[in-house]
This record gives structure tokens, C-alpha cells and sequence, in this order.
């Protein structure tokens, strides 16, 4: 029985090393190890004629036998299977190769550069501060102490209290106003920067994200007025458009300005009405005004002596208006096919 298994074993793997095909795999399966005529199936038989003492060794040899039978028919067609699969033998040369497509930043990224290159040119530092803030920089130095109905418009991310100011708290910053205070309290007069980073707000729908980004700007010196404010923002607005365009001011509340005002700019999608601009002509941008002496107080400031304006507006805003995207969650969702319409 032991040299049967040998010649057996010596027998299959020839067969196995000289198949070059599938249909070659499957006749050496039948013939070894098919259920009526393989030859593995006839040891099996032939071991019940043996003795007792006998079928425990050549029983053993059996087994082992078949393992291999079994192990090495199932690797030659998972090899088999993988040559199949790949381009492999099958190549044509003549085919055009696959080019990479090209990588790009994001279109959020394309528009902070050039909100950045922009204020650069006007003049501006860029100035940048901390993602989780406390609540003095986020609200109570911008004057909107504790319970001031204008926080409730900010929606605010919640942390837990900071560990050397129980009474101040963390949170996720709900603007890039706090960057503001932070520059004035190292900083005196004259003050021309921006500040362009990440803000959190409990909101989402097709034009609010919970996490957004935003730019905002101050200039603070002697005899800054809102003649400047308006001419700042009509600059930039027709640099980021590309195009002659008007700004309109509506007053507006805002507590760490007086007076304060939203501003928008003449539709750059018709000349009389659209549903972007919902018939008005005019389409919003964001909000601005002269700095609040109330804020000058709390940095040190002199607010008889100086004044300054302030302004902000989403970065997303000012992408979806570029590229006439409607819905913001487009940004964030990660689909090449979206990502690839904006080349840098």
C-alpha cells in the first residue's frame, strides 16, 4: 500500500507541473480525486481489505496523500485563477498606455490662496489663531457678555471648562473674530490684517456646514471711516470675481460693530433678476461696520483716538458663487468626479 501512495504522489505531481491550462487542472481532479474512478478513491476502497494492524499506517499515508493531492490542486488553480485575472499574456503593446490623472488642490484651497494673494497686494498681514478658543476671545472681548441674546445666532460647539479658568470654558470657535482680538492685544496702532481659518457651527443643510471657513478683516488708525470700509470691499469683491461689480450696505446689528452693515454685490449671474439674486439684482456677501468702542476698551485701546472697520464672509460662499455650485455639502464629500471639475 506505502508504494502505491509513493507512485501515486510521484504521478500527480508530473501531471501538475506539466498542466498549462484549466482544462488540464480539472482532468488531473477527476483523475485523482473523483468520487467513482480517481485513484485516491481506490486506496480508500482497498484500505478496508487490509488488517487491522496494517490499515492504521497505510491509513495514515492515505490521509497524508490526500492532503497533498488536495492542498497542491487548489494552489495551482488559485495561481491559475490570478494569471487569468491580469492583463499578463494578453498585453497589447499597441494599446495607449493609462495616464495618472493629474492631482489639484482643493477648490476651497483655490480660494483661500487667493483671498490670501489678494489682501497681499492690498497690504494686509495674515494673521492666524487657535481652532478651540476660550469664551472670553470668542465672545466677551468682542462685547457679547454672558447671556447677550447674540449668542444664540452663533450656535456654539461646547467644550468643557479650561483647566486654569473654570469660569472661562473651551469651545469650538464660531468665527475668526477672536484672531482679531488676539492681534490688537500685541499690537498697537496702525493694524491692517486678515485672518482666514476654520469655524465650527451647529447648522447643516445645502448652504450651512458645521464646519466652514471663514476670512475676516480689520484695519484700525486715526481717521478710519466707512468710506474706507466701502472701498475695501468693492476692491475685493471685483478682484475674487473678476469683473466690475457695485456694493450695496444695509444696516444691520452686529455687537462688536457701530454701526454695523451686511453687504452684498450686484449679481454676477444676470442683469435684472435671477433666482440666485431671488429678483433683486443683488446678491449677499456677508456682514461688516466700524469697530465698537466697547471692543477698543478691552484691548487698550483709545477709542476717541482710534477708529477701524471689520468685515467677514465665508470662504464656501465665495466658492459657490465663483463655480455656481448650489449645495455646500459638495465640498466635503470627497467625490473625484466633483474634486476634478476644479483644475488649479
Amino acid at each position: 500500500m506505502e508504494t502505491r501512495v509513493q507512485e501515486i504522489r510521484r504521478a500527480f505531481d508530473r501531471d501538475l507541473a506539466a498542466a498549462s491550462d484549466k482544462e488540464a487542472l480539472a482532468a488531473i481532479r477527476v483523475r485523482y480525486l473523483g468520487r467513482r474512478a480517481g485513484l485516491l478513491t481506490g486506496l480508500l476502497k482497498d484500505l478496508r481489505e487490509l488488517s487491522p494492524q496494517k490499515r492504521a499506517a497505510s491509513g495514515k499515508a492515505v490521509n497524508d496523500l490526500k492532503t497533498h493531492l488536495e492542498r497542491s490542486l487548489e494552489e495551482a488553480e488559485a495561481r491559475r485563477r490570478g494569471s487569468e485575472d491580469a492583463p499578463g499574456e494578453e498585453l497589447d503593446p499597441t494599446l495607449p498606455g493609462r495616464a495618472q490623472r493629474p492631482g489639484t488642490s482643493h477648490p476651497i484651497t483655490q480660494v483661500r490662496g487667493l483671498i490670501e494673494e489678494i489682501f497681499l497686494e492690498m497690504g494686509y498681514a495674515l494673521e492666524s489663531g487657535p481652532e478651540i478658543e476660550t469664551d472670553y476671545y470668542n465672545f466677551e472681548a468682542l462685547n457679547m457678555p454672558p447671556h447677550h441674546p447674540a449668542r444664540d445666532m452663533q450656535d456654539t460647539f461646547y467644550l468643557k471648562p479650561h483647566p486654569f479658568h473654570p469660569k472661562a470654558g473651551l469651545l469650538l470657535r464660531t468665527h475668526t473674530s477672536p484672531v482679531q482680538i488676539r492681534t490688537l492685544e500685541k499690537q498697537r496702532p496702525p493694524v491692517k490684517m486678515v485672518a482666514l481659518g476654520t469655524v465650527f457651527r451647529r447648522d447643516s443643510d445645502v448652504t450651512h456646514s458645521p464646519v466652514f471657513h471663514q476670512v475676516e478683516g480689520l484695519v484700525v488708525d486715526e481717521g478710519i471711516t466707512f468710506a474706507h470700509l466701502k472701498g475695501t470691499l468693492e476692491h475685493f469683491c471685483r478682484r475674487v470675481f473678476e469683473r466690475d461689480l457695485t456694493i450695496r450696505l444695509r444696516p444691520s446689528y452686529f455687537p462688536f460693530v457701530e454701526p454695523g452693515a451686511e453687504y452684498d454685490i450686484s449679481c454676477i449671474f444676470c442683469t435684472g433678476g435671477c433666482s440666485r439674486c431671488k429678483g433683486s439684482g443683488f446678491i449677499e456677501m456677508g456682514g461688516a461696520g466700524m469697530v465698537h468702542p466697547a471692543v477698543f476698551e478691552k484691548v487698550g485701546y483709545d477709542p476717541e483716538r482710534y477708529s477701524g472697520f471689520a468685515f467677514g464672509l465665508g470662504i464656501e460662499r465665495i466658492a459657490m458663487l465663483k463655480h455656481g455650485i448650489d449645495d455646500i455639502r459638495l465640498f466635503y464629500e470627497n467625490d473625484l468626479r466633483f474634486l476634478g471639475q476644479f483644475p488649479a
